[in-house]
């Protein structure tokens, strides 16, 4: 799993059919600091996760392992919006303030 930051949305109006009605983001991934680590994916997204959320995202066949999306073609999902990250007993991250990095919040 990642974690990855919600950037923005993909809108396709023609798709495989198995994908209507599937929200999709654009979600930039981070390391557990919070610095962005050039990877960007497009993500279905079921649980309402918007722009700015830092979000867990599971990748490859586990993707389809949910009921909503069971048989669909699909290699990314948004399993969690995360409201706080620790690391070596410190949090990096709360949703309330964000990510601290060399001691100032963002």
């Amino acid at each position: 799993m990642i974690i990855g930051r919600v950037t923005g949305r993909a809108v396709s109006s023609r798709k495989d059919e198995k994908l209507a009605g599937a929200k999709l983001l654009l979600i930039e991934e981070l390391d557990p600091e919070g610095a962005p680590t050039g990877d960007l994916a497009v993500t279905i997204d079921h649980l309402g996760a918007g722009a700015g959320d830092v979000v867990l995202v599971t990748q490859g066949s586990a993707a389809r392992f949910t009921a909503p999306t069971k048989d669909r073609p699909i290699d990314s999902l948004v399993v969690g919006i995360i409201d706080n990250i620790r690391l070596d007993g410190r949090e990096t991250f709360s949703k309330s303030s964000g990510f601290a990095r060399a001691g100032k919040r963002r």
